[in-house]
């Protein structure tokens, strides 16, 4: 038994929301690596530039999933500066 019955709802809370986003994240990334238009595939295939020793360059998308992935972590890590600052517990 604890001693503050508070802790055992924000313990549920700090388990269960970063799980649900993480099993989202992880259907979105599996759904779509990148959002497909009519001329993606071709954009893909075509490349923007080539160097002087034949080797070229193409555009690729950047995944959705990383976007979504950093996106989190930057966005969990300053709320999770604010609350631990706003309430005054110490690491």
């Amino acid at each position: 038994m604890r001693f503050f019955e508070l802790l055992n709802l924000q313990d549920v809370v700090l388990y269960f929301f970063p799980a649900l986003l993480a099993i989202l994240i992880v259907g979105l990334a599996l759904g779509y690596s990148h959002f497909r238009t009519t001329d993606s595939e071709e954009s893909m295939t075509r490349p923007y530039y080539r160097y002087p020793e034949d080797i070229e360059d193409g555009q690729s998308p950047f995944p959705l999933s990383l976007i979504l992935i950093i996106g989190g972590a930057v966005i969990w890590g300053f709320f999770y500066i604010l609350v631990i600052g706003l309430w005054g517990v110490k690491i």
